[in-house]
């Protein structure tokens, strides 16, 4: 029978290899290989902030790699459920939404929306009789063309 103590150190023993394995480290003895795996953990966390101070730059500063606005346009039986959502408050995009559905001639039959830290619009949207068709695509591409115009005014004032 094999002691306690032996599957103990056996099982250290396994635990460190697979320590070794996961920081990439070329250590032979046990505390090398927990020196190597402490250098990998703290390499690790320099990463992590780095990534969140990049992720906190491009918010801040409209960076292209920040995170874009959302929008969704789905087709109803008499209109269109028209959705954005922003992680970043946007003055004056509700407006310069609301034009451009009404040049599409599109009748706004219901709002929901946030401003404050966060811009979330969700929108009814029925089309008038007289109107031509429309599809979801259209709307979709008014309302992005209506948020870059939006974008390129805010980058001149």
């Amino acid at each position: 029978m094999v002691s306690r103590e032996s599957k103990r150190t056996t099982a250290l023993h396994e635990k460190l290899q697979l320590l070794r394995s996961i920081t990439n480290s070329q250590a032979l003895n046990n505390a090398s290989i927990i020196v190597d795996a402490s250098n990998y953990i703290q390499e690790l966390k320099e990463k992590v902030e780095r990534v969140n101070q990049d992720i906190a730059a491009a918010q801040t500063s409209g960076h292209p790699n920040a995170k874009p606005m959302q929008v969704t346009v789905d087709a109803l039986e008499k209109g269109f459920l028209i959705g954005v959502l922003s992680d970043r408050s946007c003055p004056g995009l509700l407006v310069s939404i609301l034009e451009a559905l009404e040049e599409l001639g599109l009748n706004v039959l219901e709002a929901r929306v946030s401003c404050t830290d966060t811009f979330r619009l969700q929108a009814v949207g029925g089309e008038n009789e007289e109107q031509e068709s429309l599809d979801a695509q259209m709307v979709e591409q008014a309302v992005l063309q209506a948020i870059k115009n939006w974008s390129e005014s805010k980058k001149r004032d």
